[in-house]
């Protein structure tokens, strides 16, 4: 069974992004009004840097 997390950026009865770990180590996005439950897979190190560049300011400079 998968457990989906809620994204903390998410206010109720918005449309959400949820994730969960897989046991095999994937990491498995899906988006709450999406009407296909479309599941994208990533790996983890995938998911970091998409994580950290969501996080960067607007006007921070690119490596």
């Amino acid at each position: 069974m998968t457990t989906w997390q809620k994204s903390s950026y998410c206010g109720e009865g918005d449309s959400c992004i949820h994730v969960a770990a897989a046991a095999t180590g994937t990491v498995h996005l899906t988006e709450s009004s999406d009407p296909t439950a479309a599941i994208l897979s990533t790996t983890p190190t995938a998911f970091a840097a998409l994580l950290r560049t969501t996080k960067r300011p607007a006007d921070a400079e690119t490596a």
